[in-house]
């Protein structure tokens, strides 16, 4: 016998790339199987949060190579490069998956937003609509301060990578005992902007927490 989820996420799937990945379209469907914007905020905030943890675990783990490789004598330049460069790619994977997270989040806020507020219309309650209208502002009010911290704790990525980039990029070319002391003189710089980093993630990672506990 078929999986009715399995067939229900296949529908969903589908239509959404007949419609070119419309994220009015998907969030249309969804809402048909049950599934509401208010629905999709959470866990879209659940996955920016879990995004920004990994995040703030890859930058602190690039640190410790980082340190390693310039504070550690002798071995292989070349392996020393390799090991810079992996960290490198991995912390820009990450870097960007913090930032679709984060968009995935504005987008379907503006759609939940959008449709609390037309809805507010519909009632004949006064009393009622007026509940919700507080309850819209208190919630577009906590959402300021999430995505406020969110995007305050993104905009830490770049001076990371930045370093980063130009000390592997310059290894890359340069492969002796010269290049690998011209990285000491960042490190505490960068030592500096990855601690700022991880600080504004954790702000980040307890206001979702926060507004998770409000939409739940």
């Amino acid at each position: 016998m078929l999986n009715t989820g399995l067939l229900k996420r296949s529908f969903v799937i589908i239509l959404i790339l007949l419609s070119g990945g419309c994220q009015t379209v998907y969030y249309n469907t969804m809402e048909k199987f049950g599934v509401h914007k208010r629905d999709i905020m959470v866990d879209r905030v659940e996955k920016a949060r879990d995004s920004q943890k990994e995040a703030k675990e890859q930058f602190a783990s690039a640190l410790e190579r980082f340190n390693s490789v310039v504070k550690v004598k002798g071995g292989s330049l070349e392996k020393k490069y390799k090991t810079l460069k992996s960290e490198l790619d991995r912390s820009e994977a990450k870097a960007q998956d913090v930032r679709d997270r984060i968009a995935a989040v504005e987008d379907v806020s503006e759609a939940l937003f959008d449709e609390w507020k037309d809805e507010l219309k519909q009632y004949t309650s006064a009393g009622l609509r007026q509940s919700s209208q507080r309850k819209l502002e208190q919630t577009k009010k906590h959402y300021a301060k999430l995505i406020g911290a969110m995007k305050k704790a993104e905009s830490r990525i770049e001076p990371v990578l930045k370093p980063l980039r130009d000390q592997v990029l310059f290894l890359k070319h340069n492969l002796n005992a010269q290049a690998i002391a011209s990285l000491q003189s960042e490190l505490e710089t960068v030592e500096s902007d990855v601690a700022a980093l991880i600080r504004e993630m954790e702000r980040a990672i307890n206001e979702a927490d926060l507004f998770i506990k409000t939409l739940k």
